[in-house]
C-alpha cells in the first residue's frame, strides 16, 4: 500500500486510511470493554443483594434452631460452616481480582471505578497464571483453591434424595475439568477461560464466580430451612409401586416383578424389608434403584405384599411404605366364551363376542367358527349363516407350552318381525285424518337387542268404503290422501303388507312388518 512507486500523496492518503480504521477498531474495542465493565457492576450489585438475603436466611434458621432445636439444631451449624467456607473462598476470588489483576496489570482507580477502557490486554494475568502449555504455581493453586471450595462445601451438605440435585449443581458451576474448544482440541479449564482474555473480561468472570458462590449459599440455607428449590425430588414425594411382570399366576408358579419408587429415584436405601423379611441389599437392588421380588406364590386367590424402603434424609431414618397386591388364578382347563349382547347369535346381524382364556394373554388364544372373524384382541364378530346352532372351538397356548382347549355352542335366530308405525306410533292408534296424510310409515323391531336401521319401501293402505291404494315410499300419495279425506270420525284405517328391509343389509328378507289400525277422530 505504501509501496516505492506511489507518489507522496497517495501514501499519505494510504497512511489516513489505516489511522482510520485503527480508530474505528479502537472505538468498537472502548465500548465492548465498558459492556463488561456494565456488566461486572450488575453483578456486583447483585452479589450484594444476595449478601444481604443470605444473612436474612441465616437469622432465620438461628431462630428455629432455637425454638425447634430438635429439627433445626444441626441444620444451624451446618449452615454455619457452609456461611464459614463460602465467605473465605468468595473473599479469596476478592484478593485475585485485586492482586492478580488489578495491581499486577497496574490498573489505577478512577473515584473507585476500574478504568474499563484501559483493561484491554491480558498478558500480565497469562505471564502470572499461565508458561507455555502449563500452568504456574500461581495458576494451579487457583485451580486447586476453587476444588477446595467445592468439596468443602458437598463434605458438609448430607448425600441424600433430595440433596442429590444441589450437589450436582455445585459440580457443575464450579466445574475445573478440561474443557473443548471450537477447534475440538482439549483447553486446561482456566487456559480455555482466562488466556488471552482483556483483564477486564477475567475480572468480570471472577466477580460472576462470587455471583455462583452466592446462590448456592442460598440453595443451601433454603434446604436446611426445608424450602429447597429442589424439593420436588425429597423421597417424600415418592410412593413404593409394586410392578408385577403378570397381573396374575398360576398356583406353585414363581412370582417375578420388582418394587420401584415412583420416578426411578436412584437413590440407595440402608434397609429393604418385604413380608417380614429382610432382603440382601446388594443383589435385590438394580441400577435404576428398582428392588427385584423373586418368591413363590401362594395359593388361589388375592395376596398382598407389604414391607417398606428405608432411606436417610436430613439425617434421619426415613420409611417408604411397600403397598401393593397379585393375583395366583388356577391353571386354565376350560375357555371363557359369552356374546356381548346375549347367550343367542341372530342371522342378518354382525353378533360382538369376546373370546378369552383365564390366565392366558389374547395373542396366545385362537377361536374358529362358521362366520366367526376376529376384529381386535379377544375380540370378534360372528355372522351365522343357515342352520339352527353354530360351534366355536377355542384352543390356547400356555406359559409352559402346553395347550388347552374348548368349545361352546350357541343358537342361531333370526331377526323377529318388525312392528309397523305410522307417526312413530304402532298397534292401533287415534290421530286426526291431517295427522294420518302427512304421517310417515315406518317400521321398528320393539325389545330387540341391536339397534338395527330398518327402512321401508312400501305398503297399502285401506280405507272403509274406499279401494285398496298401494303406495311406493313412506310417505302418503295423492291417491291415499284421497281416500283419506273422505274417511269419517270412527273410522279404522289400515295400514298393511308393510315392505321394509334392513338398511345396511338389505339382502336379509326380514320377517311380515304388522300392521298398523288408525282410528279416525274427526
Amino acid at each position: 500500500m505504501a509501496g516505492g512507486k506511489l507518489s507522496a500523496r497517495q501514501k499519505m492518503i494510504n497512511l489516513m486510511y489505516l489511522v482510520f480504521i485503527a480508530m474505528i477498531a479502537m472505538t468498537m474495542s472502548k465500548e465492548v470493554l465498558s459492556a463488561f465493565g456494565l456488566m461486572n457492576a450488575k453483578f456486583v450489585g447483585a452479589n450484594e443483594l444476595a449478601s444481604a438475603s443470605n444473612e436474612g436466611i441465616l437469622t432465620q434458621l438461628s431462630t428455629q434452631a432455637e425454638e425447634k432445636p430438635e429439627e433445626f439444631a444441626a441444620a444451624n451449624e451446618k449452615a454455619k460452616q457452609i456461611s464459614i467456607i463460602s465467605d473465605d473462598f468468595y473473599k479469596f476470588l476478592e484478593n485475585v481480582k485485586a492482586n492478580d489483576i488489578v495491581k499486577n496489570g497496574q490498573y489505577e482507580l478512577e473515584d473507585g471505578k476500574l478504568p474499563y477502557e484501559e483493561m484491554d490486554k491480558g498478558d500480565k494475568l497469562d505471564e502470572l497464571w499461565f508458561t507455555g502449555d502449563r500452568l504456574t504455581k500461581r495458576g494451579d493453586a487457583i485451580v486447586a483453591r476453587i476444588d477446595k471450595f467445592k468439596n468443602d462445601l458437598k463434605a458438609v451438605i448430607p448425600n441424600e434424595g433430595k440433596w442429590l440435585p444441589v450437589i450436582a449443581s455445585i459440580e457443575k458451576r464450579f466445574n475445573t475439568g478440561k474443557v473443548e474448544n471450537s477447534e475440538g482440541k482439549e483447553k486446561s479449564w482456566l487456559d480455555y477461560h482466562f488466556q488471552g482474555f482483556p483483564a477486564i473480561a477475567s475480572y468480570t468472570k471472577l466477580t460472576a464466580m462470587q455471583n455462583d458462590v452466592k446462590a448456592t449459599e442460598t440453595n443451601i440455607y433454603n434446604g436446611f430451612l426445608g424450602n429447597l428449590v429442589s424439593d420436588a425430588t425429597s423421597l417424600k414425594k415418592y410412593q413404593a409401586i409394586v410392578l408385577a411382570d403378570k397381573s396374575a399366576f398360576f398356583a406353585g408358579e414363581k412370582f417375578q416383578g420388582r418394587v420401584v419408587l415412583g420416578k426411578y429415584a436412584n437413590v440407595t436405601p440402608t434397609k429393604l424389608t418385604v413380608g417380614g423379611k429382610e432382603l440382601d441389599l446388594t443383589n435385590a437392588i438394580d441400577s435404576t434403584g428398582a428392588a427385584k421380588l423373586d418368591f413363590t406364590v401362594g395359593n388361589v386367590g388375592e395376596h398382598n405384599i407389604e414391607g417398606k424402603f428405608t432411606f436417610l434424609e436430613d439425617g434421619k431414618p426415613l420409611d417408604i411404605p411397600i403397598i401393593g397386591n397379585y393375583v395366583v388364578v388356577p391353571r386354565p382347563n376350560s375357555a371363557t366364551i359369552s356374546a356381548d349382547k346375549m347367550n343367542v347369535v341372530y342371522r342378518g346381524v354382525a353378533n360382538p363376542m369376546t373370546i378369552s382364556f383365564a390366565g392366558v394373554s389374547d395373542n396366545k388364544v385362537k377361536a374358529s367358527g362358521t362366520g366367526l372373524k376376529p376384529v381386535g384382541k379377544g375380540k370378534y364378530v360372528m355372522n351365522p349363516g343357515s342352520g339352527k346352532e353354530v360351534t366355536i372351538n377355542v384352543t390356547a397356548t400356555l406359559d409352559d407350552g402346553s395347550r388347552a382347549s374348548d368349545k361352546k355352542t350357541f343358537r342361531i335366530k333370526d331377526i323377529p318381525a318388525p312392528t309397523g308405525t305410522i307417526a312413530r306410533q304402532s298397534g292401533v292408534v287415534k290421530l286426526p285424518k291431517r295427522n294420518v296424510e302427512i304421517g310417515t310409515v315406518g317400521a321398528q323391531l320393539n325389545d330387540f337387542v341391536f339397534d338395527l336401521p330398518i327402512g321401508v319401501t312400501s305398503f297399502k293402505i285401506k280405507v272403509p268404503g274406499q279401494p285398496t291404494v298401494n303406495v311406493a315410499g313412506t310417505k302418503m300419495n295423492s291417491q291415499a290422501k284421497a281416500a283419506i279425506k273422505k274417511a269419517r270420525r270412527g273410522d279404522n284405517i289400515t295400514i298393511f303388507d308393510i315392505k321394509a328391509k334392513i338398511t345396511n343389509n338389505a339382502s336379509y328378507r326380514l320377517k311380515n312388518v304388522s300392521p298398523v289400525i288408525v282410528e279416525v277422530t274427526n
